[in-house]
């Protein structure tokens, strides 16, 4: 049995980053809110970058609570569907055409404090993912990943497993 000679890194890398932000484009809010979703291996940390406009209350002033309320849910959203392609990814089968994208069943939010006019980070944690029905726990934080900012569990509608342009 003769094995395959490894893809080179860069190759790799490249083909990961680009099939995530194929992910990514699908939605067309994340690109209207200015979120971002950086990779390190399998791993994904969404970016919401501080704009003014993402101020809900100027007189403290705190980050919108519907801002980062959807944050958390794309943030999840993204991460069920990067679960979903990274095995097929790692596997060597293309991802030109991705599985649609889990819809929300609901989302709980927990504000933990307010959201300081500053960049918020996120991290998404599969608990329970299916066939049919997927279940995510989320957490951002701003300064320190210790203190985070607004938490979220959110049970997701699992996409059918054949592949939608």
């Amino acid at each position: 049995m003769v094995r395959a000679k490894p893809e080179p890194v860069q190759v790799v890398k490249e083909r990961r980053d680009a099939a995530l932000a194929a992910l990514v484009a699908r939605v067309p809010y994340i690109t209207f809110m200015g979120f971002e979703f950086e990779r390190r291996g399998d791993e994904l940390t969404a970016i919401m970058p501080y704009r003014p406009d993402l101020i809900g209350n100027p007189t403290l002033p705190a980050l919108h609570g519907g801002a980062l309320a959807a944050f958390l849910e794309v943030t999840a959203i993204i991460s069920l569907g990067w679960s979903l392609i990274w095995p097929r990814m790692e596997a060597g089968e293309g991802v030109e055409v991705m599985p649609a994208l889990p819809k929300t069943i609901d989302i709980t939010v927990d504000y933990l404090r307010s959201g300081l006019p500053r960049d918020a980070y996120a991290r998404a944690e599969i608990t329970r993912a299916g066939r049919r029905y997927a279940s995510v726990r989320v957490e951002a934080w701003q300064d320190n990943r210790a203190r985070p900012t607004v938490q979220a569990m959110g049970h997701f509608l699992m996409p059918e497993l054949e592949v939608q342009p």
